[in-house]
């Protein structure tokens, strides 16, 4: 194997632990005094900061915000608010379920990707797709059937974290129809990845102002004089790893070995966040729930894989540069 593409794998993963230790941060930050609208408000804010930062560093990158036309500017923002679904419910959910749970309920997007992709985007063929639905669902079930009764946490949590994947799902196939992707194309790669910081820095700017938004207009807490002084380790832990470490990780490795393949490596998620949740937080799964796990990530690799013929059932690639913006 080359080294460009060790470095890519390399890159992929430390993205996947990067969005995994998000919710490492936010446990003690909740411990600490404040909710998850205030933890996503500072997330989100200190990652835009951040990318812009990078533009402002690359002329490349200035070039390209300049050059985009200012629809483009406004869909992508928008897209870039309509993360606070996906991320806003799982944030909320792992303020009550585990986080080795919540982690491995919500890597079931892929597989809803490829089934959404069925209706709205690239049409799939063959029984792939469902196959890898069932097998993530079926994995859910026993994540959830696993839990010890006097365990069990608040329903209203545990079906936020099982909304989050799917917001997560029809979040990226409405980004693949923006990028350029049709019932009959895949889009034209061209040019994304030296675009993807600027998009990237456009994204998180409209997902912030979202987020801040709905603070300020129900009177949330979240202003810095209101933010105890304890917690502010772990806000900008949450939006160093996984704001801002997780999205520009995860593009470099995108650039050494593509999309598709980087979404497959993505896979070790799940299995990042049940390790660190066990070793930093003590939250162990039973084992009617690591066979959940295996069905799971079993199904996720078969959505991001191809058949015995090429393309024949091949899930679509997460679009590029708009798929790991936001992510558990």
């Amino acid at each position: 194997m080359d080294r460009n593409r060790l470095l890519g794998i390399f890159f992929v993963c430390a993205a996947a632990a990067g969005y995994g230790s998000g919710g490492l941060f936010a446990h003690p930050a909740y411990e600490a005094g404040v909710d998850w609208l205030t933890v996503m408000a500072w997330r989100f804010l200190i990652a835009a900061a951040l990318s812009w930062g990078l533009v402002a560093l690359r002329p490349a990158t200035r070039a390209a915000i300049r050059a985009l036309p200012r629809r483009e500017v406004v869909i992508t923002l928008l897209l870039g608010a309509m993360l606070v679904l996906h991320s806003g419910t799982y944030y909320a959910g792992i303020e009550t379920v585990p986080l080795a749970l919540a982690g491995l309920i919500t890597a079931i997007y892929p597989p809803l990707v490829a089934l959404l992709s069925i209706f709205i985007g690239r049409p799939l063929q063959g029984r792939r797709a469902w196959i890898a639905l069932g097998l993530t669902v079926a994995g859910m079930v026993l994540a959830v059937g696993g839990i010890e009764a006097t365990e069990m946490p608040p329903i209203s949590g545990l079906l936020l974290v099982i909304l989050a994947p799917s917001c997560y799902a029809f979040w990226i196939v409405l980004a693949a129809r923006h990028s350029g992707e049709t019932r009959e194309t895949t889009g034209d790669d061209s040019g994304q990845a030296t675009d993807a910081l600027a998009t990237g820095a456009i994204l998180l700017t409209g997902t912030a102002g979202a987020y801040w938004i709905m603070a300020l207009a129900i009177g949330n807490p979240a202003l810095p004089w209101q933010v105890p002084s304890s917690a502010w380790p772990y806000l900008f832990g949450v939006a160093i790893s996984a704001g801002f470490v997780g999205p520009q990780a995860f593009y470099a490795g995108v650039k050494r070995i593509g999309g598709a393949q980087a979404a497959l490596v993505s896979t070790v998620e799940p299995l990042y966040t049940i390790v660190a949740a066990g070793l930093v937080l003590g939250q162990v799964l039973t084992l009617t729930q690591w066979a959940g796990a295996v069905l799971i990530i079993t199904g996720v690799v078969l959505s991001q894989t191809r058949g015995r013929r090429a393309g024949a059932s091949e899930a679509p690639p997460l679009p590029q540069p708009l798929a790991r913006v936001s992510d558990d």
